[in-house]
């Protein structure tokens, strides 16, 4: 039974911020990839949503370098049509995208071409005098992996990436790459030696968009904000802590041949939900600077205890939803997995013995991504027949990503009446409906956070190559045929009903899809 009438106050604490954001410095965005899937749903409408709220730099311009040739009034009526399919507030605020539509330009060339680097480093310099962006350029490669090392080569030899001698150089130069980072440990260190010949680590934003979204940033200020959680965040307390990644769609929009390359284990476990996890597991950091951050999450991702060959078909569940293998671009006897369920173990003083589950799939039952902490039952009961202790359920905390981020607590409490019976409450807010303020798109933060130089939200290079490191001997393994079957599941199910079983096997059992 759903009760109704839930009270939810917050109080704004009085004061500076803690940590202000500040001001974006003065730039140009040169964007590649500007025509592609993630610039016209994701990008676009991001920068326009910050031009719509006064947010982008005052001397801002963006320059698009496509491969197709097209003038820039082509160009601003293609974004134009993105915006009004993708944009986060509906219908296009017109006075808006004149102000933001004066501010795009394009210029065409090939990516292996030294004069079309020679030219765009001419519309630079001229867009900078016109825009007075005072020499700040943001390069965002919105390209796919294997067009890295060209484009580093194309925009180093037109010297348009020199390296950062120290920090807080002016003018700067940043590069902002797209996941994936690599297929395995191999090519992704060899991505960063490409990086490193180029660039400082500074300059450096490697994006993951998960790490943009409100409820991962406020784990940080959940956790050591509040002393009636911490204090419980640990082995003494926590029976385990499941984090969940499941999406309802398929291979919509053409996705088939990239994801049948690609699979749920690289798309999203290596990135996304390594990276919650190491939120979620981290030491308190020094300061809430952004290398004091990524520091204690990179001692989660060393600590997290490997899994390699025979081991992985006791720690590792694969699936594949019926039907994939007839996808437009999916080859017909794929192995490539749809679904991941993963039993992990963080050895380090907090967490030794405390089991982290992580599943990810397409074409489940519900579309959500959350983390629970699941608490450990109470040691005794004090009622005095077993029906009634088992009737107890234990404490969990759930900090819901998507959709409507915001945080659940559920606890045992007395029904009111003569009898002692028990029932579940659940207490929840959102972050929308309780501070009465839209929650900005991931993208929105993040590109704000790149023009700001602020890493705090972006995977640094030893935190990419920990992460491979544990993700590529099971990679190994289920490709080579010796970390298990390949499961079947049926679309709209919670996945195959291996992954129950690995839970049901030490008593657990996954947060009910529905």
């Amino acid at each position: 039974m759903e009760a109704q009438g839930l009270h939810i106050e917050t109080t704004p604490r009085e004061g500076e911020p803690i940590v202000s954001a500040g001001r974006p410095d003065p730039c140009i965005v040169v964007l590649f990839g500007a025509t592609g899937d993630l610039a016209q749903r994701k990008l676009f409408p991001a920068l326009f949503e910050l031009q719509r709220s006064g947010l982008l730099p005052e001397h801002f311009g963006l320059v698009a370098f496509s491969r197709s040739a097209q003038d820039d009034d082509a160009f601003r009526a293609q974004v134009k049509e993105g915006l009004q399919r993708f944009a986060r507030t509906q219908p296009l605020d017109e006075a808006a995208w004149e102000h933001f539509a004066s501010r795009l330009e394009c210029i065409s060339g090939g990516y292996d071409d030294p004069a079309a680097f020679a030219r765009l480093r001419e519309r630079l310099e001229a867009t900078e005098k016109r825009q007075g962006t005072g020499g700040n350029q943001l390069y965002y490669l919105a390209t796919p992996a294997s067009t890295f090392p060209t484009l580093l080569k194309g925009l180093a030899g037109a010297g348009l990436l020199p390296r950062e001698e120290q920090p807080g150089q002016k003018p700067w130069r940043r590069l902002v790459i797209e996941k994936p980072f690599g297929r395995d440990l191999e090519t992704a260190r060899e991505l960063n030696r490409n990086l490193a010949s180029v660039l400082d680590e500074r300059q450096i934003f490697r994006i993951d968009h998960y790490l943009g979204k409100e409820t991962v940033q406020n784990l940080l200020v959940f956790r050591f904000a509040n002393t009636i959680f911490e204090p419980l965040w640990n082995r003494n307390y926590v029976d385990h802590v499941e984090i969940t990644a499941a999406e309802t769609l398929g291979m919509e929009g053409g996705r088939g041949r990239f994801y049948d390359e690609t699979g749920v284990i690289r798309d999203m476990v290596q990135n996304h939900l390594l990276q919650v996890l190491a939120l979620c597991a981290m030491e308190p950091p020094t300061s809430f600077g952004a290398e004091d951050i990524r520091d204690e999450k990179n001692k989660v991702f060393r600590a997290l205890r490997s899994v390699e060959g025979g081991e992985v078909g006791s720690h590792v569940v694969v699936g594949q939803y019926q039907g994939f293998r007839e996808e437009q671009g999916v080859a017909k006897d794929s192995r490539t997995p749809t679904y991941v369920a993963m039993r992990m173990n963080v050895d380090n003083w907090r967490w030794k013995g405390v089991p982290f589950y992580l599943r990810a799939g397409k074409k489940l039952s519900k579309r959500v991504t959350e983390v629970s902490i699941h608490f450990k039952p109470v040691p005794i009961s004090l009622f005095s027949t077993s029906d009634a202790c088992q009737r107890l359920e234990p404490n969990v905390l759930r900090l819901r990503i998507q959709p409507q981020e915001g945080i659940a607590l559920s606890f045992e409490s007395k029904v009111p009446g003569e009898d002692v019976s028990i029932a579940g409450v659940t207490m929840d807010f959102a972050y929308a409906e309780s501070f009465r303020k839209p929650v900005p798109e991931a993208y929105e933060r993040l590109l704000l956070d790149c023009m700001r130089g602020n890493a705090t939200l972006f995977a640094r290079k030893d935190s990419v190559e920990q992460a491979w490191a544990y993700v590529t001997p099971i990679l190994q393994a289920l490709e080579s045929g010796v970390g298990g079957p390949i499961h079947t599941y049926a679309p709209g199910s919670a996945g195959p009903d291996a992954a129950a079983a690995m839970l049901s096997k030490e008593g657990r059992r996954w947060t009910v899809l529905k």
